[in-house]
């Protein structure tokens, strides 16, 4: 039996992905706070392994290159590189770099500016595999991405996160850990415009979480106060943006506010691939394929914008009680069902 471990290595998570014969079996996602240390990936690794099991081939893309405890993103490529090749022991390593395909370990360092933050890159390209034209739009728990896709190829003006910021591909804006004050500068409640507190004491999680459209799992990281993860703490938070206790209005209020700042991340998303959208490349057919664990935005996305959509995770095999999962970590799929395709045995 073929085995094959995708593996994506955030900057807050790590995730993995199991194929076993070009099916996703197990997806997992555990907590990683690279910015903590880099000791943070030997501890999920030791997570994820338990959960995904042991794989020969391990394909491997990443994001935490970004990660501020490194000087420069190449030094972040490299050494997370080569921890997972120590973590991995005798079993084979190969790293994502975008066009250039997979590459082993003694190449990474000459190929560190395509393996860096090309994720996107192999969940956007297996996509094209599968169907000829769409727009991919992976929403997670930090970020957006937005990619065209057409005559079954990523037709993406941008590669670097620099040049994709450039050209509303890449937005950011997740379902969970968005800070609050990323968003709109003025925000209405009780019939005033009221300016926020330029501090971190919400974020999407918790306005997701007062309106009852928190995914299941996307939210591991800990609160901005460091209390529980419940609506009555989530309001609490909430009502710190504007200066107020929670109880000086009744929940009805907060959940306007809420409300508000789910539309405001959703006009940002909608101006974004409208933007993308703007290069005339799809058709008006053409659906939103909507991957990540906020993928309900992308299927909102769709609807307002007169789209079809379409599941990443029917588009590609995993076993039933797997698929969803493997959706919330399309990365960490895609990479282990290229390499599937690409090293059949």
């Amino acid at each position: 039996m073929q085995n094959i471990i995708g593996w994506d290595l955030g900057g807050a998570h790590l995730k993995a992905a199991r194929a076993e014969n070009g099916i996703i079996t197990r997806a997992v996602q555990i907590a990683c706070p690279l910015w903590l240390g880099v000791e943070e990936l030997e501890r999920a690794y030791s997570g994820a392994e338990d959960l995904a099991g042991q794989a020969h081939l391990n394909a491997i893309t990443m994001t935490g290159e970004l990660c501020d405890i490194f000087a420069t993103r190449a030094e972040g490529v490299a050494r997370l590189a080569r921890m997972m090749v120590r973590l991995l022991g005798s079993r084979h390593a190969i790293f994502y770099a975008g066009r250039s395909g997979f590459v082993d370990l003694d190449k990474v360092e000459h190929h560190a500016a395509e393996i860096s933050s090309a994720n996107w890159h192999a969940s956007a390209s297996l996509t094209g595999m599968l169907t000829r034209d769409a727009l991919f739009a992976d929403a997670g728990s930090t970020t957006t991405d937005l990619i065209p896709i057409t005559d079954g190829k990523p037709v993406n003006l941008g590669f670097t996160d620099a040049e994709r910021l450039a050209h509303g591909e890449l937005i950011y804006t997740g379902i969970a850990r968005s800070f609050l004050t990323a968003g709109p500068k003025l925000v209405p409640f009780a019939g005033r415009w009221t300016p926020l507190m330029n501090e971190w004491f919400a974020t999407m999680a918790d306005v997701h979480r007062i309106l009852g459209q928190l995914p299941e799992g996307a939210d591991l990281m800990e609160t901005a106060d460091g209390r529980e993860k419940t609506e009555d703490a989530s309001r609490a938070r909430l009502a710190r943006m504007i200066g107020r206790d929670s109880t000086e209005a009744d929940d009805g209020a907060w959940e306007r506010l809420a409300q508000f700042f789910a539309e405001a991340q959703l006009r940002e998303l909608m101006d974004a691939a409208a933007l993308v959208l703007s290069r005339g490349l799809l058709p008006s057919n053409a659906p939103f394929v909507g991957a990540g664990t906020g993928r309900e935005l992308v299927r909102e996305l769709a609807a307002r914008m007169r789209r079809p959509y379409l599941d990443f995770g029917e588009l590609i095999g995993a076993a039933p009680e797997s698929r969803r999962k493997a959706c919330d970590f399309a990365p960490a799929s895609a990479v282990a069902l290229i390499a599937a395709a690409q090293f059949p045995e």
